[in-house]
């Protein structure tokens, strides 16, 4: 039944695309061949009336995507993160995608706490508000604490939202796949990846367990920046569909007036902004990755206040790195060192010339860094990297894919407060002071005692190992044959554990 479901959905998503009138801008957003745009036009035209009018206020795609619902309105939303596949102008007009849902009503929201919490709202709550936010999958109520007093946020799942978006991320993948197949061009952006990433994303987002440990887990390595604070989940009152956290009191971070009005310092702020993200993903590898203005507010003491957590990113110790010594290259002009990073890291095949690779990359970050600081754009920087990367058969890394298009966001942030921000003066002491604290001496020696420690777990069974593979070794000697590999490999591991020990433990002691 999946195929014959999933072919209707294909039809009327593509017919509401086309009544609307997006479907001629996302192929032209991605490229596609005038033939096949051709195409489209005249296979959907006839099923036109097919589709979902929207709302004729909105622009083509955005009146689309709210047409058809929560799952591609949410899917819009990630799509705006990828300028690699839809263009940036198209990124930037779905970026600013509103959620057009109503609420849905505050008897259904109470009964959800209740039956979520074991208990009557009137018992956990001495006041539950109307909805103060909907989104597409959740909205949002004021709340006091019955016992305690505390003014809290309460986060419910909308009835029914699980159901409705496994049913729509069928569809997805099997519209992913037909673009594949249509345009092969698109594989080297994986749009089956995509599509997996969206999944994995949204059914985080409909477990409120897994938003509120994210929560707790910021929370906790964010709690000595200076001036930044995320409030504190609560746990007893949280479950899958119900998330509790302490209330954050600010003005939106988009109201300048607002921010103005406070006294605070929007061209301070700008950069603090940026230089905590970057904090964030170099030094925890964990990250906000929803930093758009509507996720952030100040607060009267000038703090900056994140919430929803329902988007994280998470990068490996090696990719930061890497993503670290690629930023200060750029920086630095380095451009050579910047491919063989790439090198290294397998980004581009090995079979690709360095050199040449070196000179597209300085095509690339000359023409960036010729401008005045109001128009130095990481969104430039990448759009332009995209294209090159692309030239040497570089995939896209999908690891890194959601830092990126953070970044991106974040960088629009910061210029709303101050567009005269140099971007890469502010990056450059955090990203030296990472590559400081993660690549130079300091660093190995950290490496090798985290070695070390590894090593010691196996302690109890070393003395035995030696002494088995000795005796082999011994035997064999007798036999007058050759040690086998494997009790070469064995004293060789033994050999270097024993070195990398005793290395670990003279730098450990001279730092």
């Amino acid at each position: 039944m999946r195929g014959p479901h999933n072919l209707w959905r294909l039809i009327r998503t593509g017919a509401t695309f086309e009544r609307t009138g997006a479907m001629r801008v996302v192929l032209v957003a991605m490229n596609a061949p005038p033939r096949l745009r051709m195409l489209a036009r005249i296979l959907g035209w006839p099923f036109a009336w097919l589709g979902l009018r929207g709302d004729p206020a909105l622009p083509p795609v955005t009146r689309a995507l709210t047409a058809l619902g929560p799952a591609y309105i949410k899917f819009g939303q990630l799509l705006s993160t990828r300028p690699d596949i839809v263009g940036a102008e198209l990124a930037e007009q779905l970026r600013y995608l509103q959620d057009k849902l109503p609420p849905f009503s505050l008897t259904e929201a109470r009964a959800m706490v209740a039956d979520e919490l074991g208990q009557p709202v009137a018992t956990l709550f001495s006041e539950f508000s109307d909805p103060v936010a909907a989104a597409s999958i959740a909205q949002v109520h004021r709340a006091r604490i019955a016992d305690s007093g505390q003014d809290v946020a309460v986060k419910v799942l909308r009835p029914g939202i699980e159901r409705a978006f496994r049913r729509d991320i069928d569809a997805f993948y099997f519209a992913a796949g037909m673009i594949e197949w249509l345009l092969p061009k698109t594989r080297r952006l994986r749009p089956s990846d995509v599509i997996t990433h969206f999944e994995s994303v949204v059914l985080g987002e409909l477990d409120l367990r897994l938003e509120t440990a994210a929560a707790a887990e910021f929370a906790a390595n964010t709690e000595s920046d200076a001036g930044f604070s995320v409030p504190r989940p609560i746990w007893h009152l949280s479950a899958k569909s119900v998330m509790t956290l302490g209330w954050a009191e600010g003005v939106p971070l988009g109201d300048n007036a607002a921010i103005d009005a406070l006294g605070v310092d929007r061209k301070e702020l700008g950069e603090r902004v940026l230089r905590l993200f970057l904090s964030h993903a170099l030094r925890d590898g964990y990250f906000h990755a929803d930093m758009h203005q509507g996720n952030l507010k100040v607060a009267p003491n000038g703090d900056l206040i994140a919430y929803d957590f329902g988007i994280m990113g998470q990068i490996d110790e090696y990719s930061r790195r890497v993503y670290a010594e690629i930023l200060m290259g750029f920086i630095r002009k380095d451009y050579r060192r910047v491919a063989e990073v790439h090198f290294e890291a397998g980004y581009v095949p090995a079979d690709r010339d360095i050199d040449e690779f070196a000179r597209a990359l300085r095509s690339v970050g000359e023409p960036i860094f010729g401008m005045d600081a109001t128009r130095i754009s990481m969104a430039k920087l990448l759009n332009y990297l995209f294209e090159v990367t692309e030239r040497f058969g570089m995939e896209t890394r999908t690891e890194l894919i959601l830092l990126q298009r953070t970044m991106v966001v974040v960088e629009g942030v910061s210029r709303s407060l101050n567009p005269q921000i140099n971007i890469w003066k502010v990056a450059r002491p955090v990203v030296e002071d990472y590559i400081r604290r993660n690549l130079g001496p300091t660093a190995l020696a950290r490496d090798l005692a985290r070695t070390a420690q590894v090593l010691a777990r196996f302690g109890p069974h070393l003395p035995a190992t030696v002494e088995a593979a000795l005796l082999r070794a011994r035997d064999e000697h007798r036999d007058q044959r050759q040690p086998s590999g494997r009790d070469t490999r064995a004293l060789w591991f033994l050999t270097g554990a024993a070195t990398t020990a005793a290395l670990a433990a003279v730098l450990a002691a001279l730092n």
